[in-house]
């Protein structure tokens, strides 16, 4: 979880400041939500990684990836 603004936190993935993310350049913000606590953000995170909310993930990137 991170309290900077997405277009901030792209702009960090794509400029490759960690081994992984510079490994796997660029990126493409195609989809966010903004919740209200960290908790709330932390189950959603684990929701989208795992069970059928990863299935939502990867027709997401279908549909507007690319």
């Amino acid at each position: 979880m991170t309290e900077k603004e997405p277009v901030e936190r792209l702009k960090e993935h794509n400029e490759g400041k960690t081994k992984w993310t510079s490994g796997n350049i660029p990126f493409k913000l195609i989809y966010y939500e903004k919740l209200a606590c960290k908790k709330d953000a932390i189950l959603r995170e684990q929701f989208l990684k795992f069970r059928i909310g990863n299935r939502v993930v990867k027709a997401l990137v279908k549909e507007f990836g690319t």
